[in-house]
């Protein structure tokens, strides 16, 4: 029986493990698959693993009672770990990398922009974006083909400038290249342990830094448009109104900066990676796809997307939480422990790097029989009867758990239906999809596919 995650089991093992020589071996392969890695450590030592890399040893926790441990029940005594740490040098102190009083300013300011009501009232705006993309695949229909990747960011950074930023964020047409290079950099930071400076004057860091002075660019357009149109009810607003009483206005303008960053990266990344997936699964899936597309009919021919109305693509909906099950936008959330703990009978001393990777979470074949099929009916009333809350947190858990995951579920049901609907998109013969697991879990090397009239 799996033992229980908390500081009050009496047992103290340490997790099982590969020996320190032998993981050196791995730490060339996590640099190229750190999803392969990890599901092979997994695999051979269970659902408590320790990953000795370097001079930093990993533990990797893969259980829903090991989830709630670490991301709710005990999730004061845990900061955000690597990866994250590195990726602070690389976008700033926001939402997604502070901790303690700063972070809980942070949610403050941000939280009241995702009320419920407030998300409902963009059906109308996401279903427009939606419907302009759909007009422009239409005039690809029997052309060469499209990147559907390159397609969903572009959509979902519309949709972020005109739901929460009162902004066109078409304008700068550099942005989805440079938060890239800011993702690429992340993930060196990390796998490098941040030991390579940022001013050594290397390829990769001279495109970073590019790339970081031209979200420092944007951002800064953003901050004075929104000062130009004076407080609205806009996340710039917002921020703009948080930082009007420091002193130094320095500090308060690279919190801006960090703030904004950190939006844009997450408010784009995260659906658009979904979206691409989903479009993937559904040319795998065609009796899927065929399921997606009436729903989309019935529901569209009723009249105009309301908020009511979207309680009609629930098979839609489905479709995308079996997505996020299979390749979930956050793929790993990485903790440092503040203090010695004890998760699942295994001790975990202070300062540790503990993994829980719902990557992972998501195949566990004691939760998710047959793992790797692609099944939307795992998320009907009846799939779901019984099933851990742990065992499926695509939008983490705990304090943390994502602000926006309501807007995020919103535009992805309907830009998915509102595709669907119409078109129909085939991946190109022999092109390999493959996984590329940055800070988000996105697809490597853009997804071309064709498009047809459905």
């Amino acid at each position: 029986m799996q033992p229980t995650a908390g500081r009050n089991v009496p047992d103290r093992r340490v997790p099982p493990g590969p020996r320190r020589m032998a993981a050196l071996g791995l730490l060339p392969r996590m640099i190229r698959n750190r999803l392969e890695v990890m599901d092979r450590v997994a695999a051979e030592y269970g659902d408590a693993a320790r990953i000795p890399l370097g001079h930093k040893t990993l533990y990797l926790f893969n259980h829903p009672d090991h989830a709630r441990h670490v991301l709710a029940d005990n999730a004061a005594a845990y900061h955000k770990g690597i990866g994250l740490v590195q990726a602070r040098r690389v976008i700033g102190d926001g939402l997604l990398t502070s901790e303690g009083e700063l972070w809980r300013k942070q949610r403050r300011v941000i939280q009241p922009i995702f009320q419920a009501k407030r998300i409902a009232r963009q059906t109308e705006v996401v279903a427009a974006e939606a419907q302009s993309l759909v007009e422009r695949l239409r005039t690809r229909i029997g052309d060469g083909p499209v990147d559907v990747r390159e397609e969903m960011t572009a959509l979902t950074l519309g949709v972020l400038g005109r739901t929460l930023l009162d902004a066109d964020l078409s304008a700068h047409d550099s942005i989805g290249r440079s938060f890239e290079t800011v993702q690429d950099q992340a993930m060196f930071e990390m796998m490098s342990l941040g030991a390579v400076p940022l001013w050594l004057p290397l390829p990769r860091t001279l495109r970073f830094h590019r790339a970081r002075r031209d979200l420092q660019r944007i951002t800064d357009a953003l901050a004075a448009g929104s000062a130009r149109r004076g407080s609205r009810d806009d996340v710039v607003s917002r921020l703009a109104d948080s930082v009007r009483e420091e002193p130094d206005t320095a500090v308060a303008r690279r919190r801006m900066r960090d703030e904004l960053v950190t939006l844009l990266l997450a408010g784009h990344e995260t659906t658009a990676s979904t979206l691409s997936w989903a479009f993937h699964l559904l040319d795998r899936h065609p009796e899927v796809w065929e399921r997606v597309h009436a729903e989309a009919v019935e529901v569209f021919d009723r009249g105009p997307l309301t908020a009511d109305s979207l309680h009609g693509l629930g098979y839609t909906t489905r479709v995308l939480e079996e997505v996020m099950r299979l390749y979930p936008p956050v793929w790993i959330l990485p903790r440092i422990a503040q203090e010695p703990d004890t998760i699942g009978g295994y001790r975990v001393p202070a300062g540790a790097d503990v993994l829980i990777c719902p990557f992972l979470l998501h195949r566990h074949p004691d939760y998710w029989p047959d793992p790797e099929r692609f099944d939307p009916e795992r998320f009907s009333t009846k799939g779901r009867t019984g099933r851990d809350r742990y065992a499926y947190i695509p939008f983490g858990a705990g304090p943390r758990f994502c602000v926006g995951n309501s807007l995020g579920m919103l535009e992805a049901t309907i830009v998915l239906a509102s595709v669907a609907r119409e078109l129909r998109l085939t991946t190109l013969p022999g092109h390999r999809v493959e996984g590329e697991p940055m800070l988000t879990l996105r697809v490597k090397g853009g997804l071309p596919m064709k498009v047809a009239a459905a």
